[in-house]
């Protein structure tokens, strides 16, 4: 029995805990960063885990603050994405399912009223006790319906979200584009659609639009004065032979701002007066928001822009950069013949080893000191996030994921992404925790690891008792059962991407990677047998023996020797994404409808094991 004395310390323990945020907060502070469009060799040290070597193969990289992470963290060094587009793969993170559960395959706009649908991370953050934040680039685009005369809006998964959009309208960004109703201080009768523009430090615009100056004389040739102003690269086909004033697509170029003050330096600053202004109105732009309330735990998601097109960074590291020369990748356009149609479309749309040395030159220095600009502001946001959690006695996990998908330059003789190949679908993630036995410090993880994989793991540290059915939806592990070993370990991991190339799929072990396209069309709903009935070449399967072949150069699917793979490969891959409870929604033009349609011919198929005869 316990003594009068006991109890009244006991008490008097709890007081002071609470006090300081122990016993009322016990759930961690999460941190979740997601970079954009950045290839994994970007960070020195998932190339000392994956080659031995700190650098590139292509050269010279920079990564300190992301490198410091992994040594007081954990590196899951095999992780996929489960699309190869930005909309639908972090549509992926943000529901923890893939785009066969979800019906979301590439750009288009859903509606959460749909019956199959589930709330999203950020709203089950709330749930558990969150508060929830976004900074910078979201991507994800979910509509819902508010009533049958408005008919359809912006979902609010955030409780708060400080977007990119409103940022660049208050001049709070080094480049934008958006659509002007105002011009030159007069309303427009005809709005301007999609206006390219560039702002410098002291507020003044430039224009990068040929319908400004079509219909402003007075900005006539401004799009050639910002081309040869910044520096600009822009991406051009082979038959033009040299880029004009209006290409789209810039590779390469200058920022017209200094570190900091860029879009991506803005995240990283206002997240920091966000946590500095508790529960005090602060100023972000044209905007006031409220700071953080330290008495909840706090989830905020900060997506930076970098290194998405246009690759611009700042002088003080591009002029850097421009020292190092780069090992182009080399590209032998018979890669062509044997190359599958759907990846043949989109190299051929990204084409780039047309362009001259210089260029090429160019587009890698300024990709590269781009990202090592970007990982300067993570290093920056996941200090202040640290100091903020240690000042308050409160755990914190930090998720950081590199990229939401990879990056070509001249891979494949292309730039872009949308292929399943491994540059632009391998991206590792890093988990840092003040709970070092759950995440231990350095250590590296080469078990498979997925993109569905970051709803549950960050759910599950905020509470969620991911065995209660009303989270079977998810496709995902906790990646902290991963570490301990008690998560089901993966043979393979799969996606499927629709943007740009048409609806495919793709399907990884450790020795070879299959893909081929799932669909015939676009057409939600219908012909979802299509690939049971279509023959091996209409389906336009592709296959690499990565033992042999690391580059996914040779297509062997049509190779008798891998006759035998090739077909176990497509099946499980036909069962998975096409018979394992598939969704195809007819969400509409607005993303007014809701109709879902399902295929469940192989219910189970995707069962994480693949053992491969020859």
């Amino acid at each position: 029995m316990k003594t009068p004395n006991r109890i009244l310390k006991l008490m008097l323990f709890g007081f002071v805990m609470l006090s300081k945020g122990m016993v009322a907060q016990q759930k961690p502070n999460v941190l979740w960063i997601l970079t954009d469009d950045q290839r994994f060799d970007a960070i020195r040290a998932f190339n000392k885990m994956l080659t031995g070597k700190e650098m590139s193969e292509l050269g010279y990289v920079e990564s300190p603050n992301v490198d410091r992470l992994t040594k007081i963290g954990t590196t899951f060094i095999n992780t996929y994405c489960q699309a190869t587009g930005c909309a639908p793969s972090r549509a992926s993170m943000h529901y923890g399912r893939y785009p066969f559960r979800s019906g979301v395959y590439e750009f288009e706009y859903h509606n959460n009223n749909a019956p199959h649908f589930k709330p999203t991370l950020p709203e089950q953050m709330e749930a558990l006790g969150y508060e929830t934040l976004h900074i910078g680039k979201l991507g994800v685009r979910l509509k819902t319906k508010v009533n049958t005369k408005r008919g359809v809006k912006d979902a609010e998964m955030y409780q708060k979200d400080i977007s990119f959009k409103q940022l660049r309208r208050d001049g709070l960004t080094d480049w934008g584009k958006d659509w002007f109703f105002k011009f030159d201080g007069d309303k427009l009768k005809k709005p301007l659609k999609n206006v390219e523009f560039f702002v410098e430090e002291d507020g003044e615009f430039s224009y990068r639009s040929k319908e400004v100056e079509e219909r402003f004389p007075n900005h006539k040739g401004e799009a050639k004065t910002a081309m040869e102003k910044y520096d600009l690269l822009m991406h051009y086909k082979k038959d033009q032979k040299k880029q004009t004033p209006f290409t789209s697509g810039i590779l390469a170029g200058v920022s017209s701002r200094k570190a900091g003050k860029t879009r991506d330096g803005y995240y990283t600053a206002i997240f920091n007066d966000y946590l500095k202004n508790e529960n005090k109105d602060f100023k972000a732009g044209s905007r006031t928001f409220k700071g953080v309330n330290p008495d909840k735990p706090l989830f905020c998601q900060i997506g930076f822009d970098f290194p998405h097109t246009p690759v611009l960074p700042p002088a003080s590291y591009r002029d850097r950069f421009k020292k190092y020369s780069y090992k182009v990748p080399a590209f032998n356009e018979k890669e062509l013949k044997t190359m599958p149609a759907q990846l043949r479309k989109q190299v051929k749309l990204g084409y780039s080893d047309h362009f001259t040395d210089e260029e090429k030159q160019k587009m890698i220095q300024d990709y590269y000191a781009f990202c090592a600009y970007g990982d300067e502001l993570v290093g920056q946001a996941t200090d202040d996030f640290i100091a903020y959690s240690k000042k308050k006695n409160q755990p914190w996990m930090i998720v950081y994921v590199c990229g939401d998908h990879g990056w070509k330059l001249n891979d494949h003789g292309s730039v872009s992404k949308f292929s399943s190949w491994k540059i632009d679908s391998h991206n590792p993630i890093v988990v840092v925790s003040s709970d070092k036995k759950a995440y231990p410090a350095g250590k590296v993880v080469r078990d498979y690891t997925e993109f569905v994989d970051i709803a549950p793991t960050i759910m599950a540290a905020g509470g969620a008792d991911l065995k209660k059915s009303e989270y079977e939806y998810l496709d995902g592990f906790d990646m902290k059962e991963v570490v301990s070993k008690k998560a089901p370990k993966r043979d393979y991991i799969v996606g499927e991407s629709h943007a740009v190339s048409g609806p495919r799929a793709y399907i990884r072990t450790k020795d070879y990677v299959f893909s081929m396209q799932t669909r015939p069309n676009k057409k939600r709903g219908e012909n979802m047998d299509w690939a049971l009935k279509a023959s091996y070449a209409e389906l336009d399967p592709a296959l690499y023996d990565m033992k042999k072949d690391p580059k996914e150069i040779n297509n062997v699917a049509f190779d008798k020797k891998y006759a035998k793979i090739a077909e176990q490969m497509k099946q499980k891959l036909i069962n998975i994404v096409l018979g394992d409870n598939r969704v195809e929604v007819l969400w509409g033009k607005k993303a007014d409808g809701t109709e879902v349609v399902r295929s469940n011919f192989a219910p189970g198929a995707h069962d994480y094991k693949l053992k491969l005869k020859k």
